[in-house]
């Protein structure tokens, strides 16, 4: 007995066909949207002014500085072209934004290509990725480490 394959009724698009593309590219393109309209959304109301987003919780409370807390001012110095004045803000955000890139570019080829996204780390990966955000809290709320502070 021959094995049957699956046959594809009608409309639905080959694998080959456009349709099939344009359905891939939607979700990393759909993304691409919306980080898009967040970095404009911040790009045009200023962060450093009072009054426009709330205050991060944990510095209201302990007056100590998350990793993310200038995010937003590195946000609105990046999209307006001043890498120092980002990096000054939020050193770490300023970096996941250039990774950020750099894996949505990956995603969009193998989208293009038909093949999936697969990023692995192994755990060690994911413990340093926590060491690194920990050390850099600490540091950043120490009186030597006040050039990581926002």
């Amino acid at each position: 007995m021959v094995p049957r394959t699956a046959q594809a009724g009608p409309g639905t698009p080959q694998p080959g066909s456009p349709a099939t593309r344009v359905r891939r590219l939607a979700t990393p393109l759909g993304i691409l949207a919306t980080v898009t309209a967040a970095f404009a959304y911040v790009g045009t109301v200023d962060p450093n002014e009072p009054g426009h987003y709330p205050v991060c919780p944990l510095l209201k409370i302990t007056g100590a500085f998350c990793p993310g807390c200038g995010g937003l001012r590195s946000a609105h110095a990046f999209i307006h072209g001043d890498l120092g004045a980002a990096f000054s803000a939020n050193a770490v955000a300023t970096t996941g934004y250039f990774l950020f890139a750099a894996v949505w570019v990956l995603w969009l080829v193998r989208a293009w290509r038909g093949q999936p996204l697969r990023i692995v780390l192994a755990p060690v990966w994911w413990w340093s990725i926590g060491a690194l955000l920990l050390i850099f809290t600490v540091v950043r709320n120490l009186p030597f480490g006040s050039a990581l502070a926002p």
